[in-house]
């Protein structure tokens, strides 16, 4: 089993979450924090920032890691997943990249949204959501 290592971008305002709608396996259609690999040489800062500016249009700061996670991926691949608690500096989101749409979503709407697994039970473990 190989492992990829990757990253997420969590971005909170005002009682509302910057989710993006997958428009790619794994989990195509599902809403998710922005992410994906990093790259050879690339730190997970680093990942994090490219990743959001490629998916979102937006420019972050990264604050701290939050948690990880592991995740199956196609075939013999696991995705260990480290999620950052970001802090928006610059841009207007517009989706792009692999991302079909991007959103900012009320915590209190989360329950209305087709999220990719463990997501809220991740965020509510990190208290990143109430």
């Amino acid at each position: 089993m190989s492992e990829i290592a990757a990253v997420g971008a969590i971005a909170v305002t005002d009682g509302a979450l910057l989710l993006v709608r997958r428009g790619r396996p794994p989990d195509v259609g599902t809403w998710s924090v922005p992410g994906g690999r990093v790259e050879p040489g690339e730190t997970d800062e680093a990942a994090v920032v490219r990743e959001m500016l490629e998916e979102t249009g937006l420019h972050v700061r990264v604050e701290r890691m939050v948690g990880e996670v592991v995740r199956p991926g196609p075939g013999d691949v696991v995705y260990r997943i480290r999620d950052y608690l970001v802090d928006v500096v610059a841009g207007v989101p517009a989706a792009g990249d692999d991302a079909a749409a991007v959103e900012w979503v009320r915590f209190a709407d989360l329950a209305n949204r087709e999220l990719t697994g463990g997501l809220v039970d991740a965020l509510r473990s990190w208290a990143v959501l109430p």
